[in-house]
C-alpha cells in the first residue's frame, strides 16, 4: 500500500508514520507538491518505480501561495480525498 503525504504532515506525524511503514504501510512524500522521496519498510520486495517523469503531478509546475484562502490542507483534501 502506498500513502502520499507532504513533509508537513510527515514531520508532525512522524512517530505514526514510523508505526506504519513498520507494518508495511509505503509513503511518498511531497516537497513543494512534487514527489521528492518514499519511506519504505526495511525488509520490503525490491519495487521498481517507474520513471518519475512519467508522473503528472511531478511535471506539474509549483502552486505556490493560494489566491483563494484555502489552507494546503484544504488543498490536500481536493487533491488527494483525505
Amino acid at each position: 500500500m502506498n500513502t502520499v503525504i507532504n513533509v508537513k504532515e510527515l514531520r508532525a506525524g512522524l512517530p505514526k508514520v514510523v508505526q506504519q511503514v513498520r507494518r508495511g504501510v509505503r509513503f511518498t512524500v511531497l516537497y513543494r507538491s512534487r514527489p521528492a522521496f518514499q519511506v519504505v519498510p526495511v525488509h520490503a520486495p525490491d519495487q521498481t518505480p517507474g520513471d518519475v517523469k512519467d508522473d503528472p503531478l511531478y511535471r506539474a509546475k509549483p502552486l505556490g501561495r493560494s489566491a483563494d484562502g484555502r489552507s494546503a490542507a484544504d488543498h490536500d483534501e481536493v487533491l488527494y480525498r483525505r
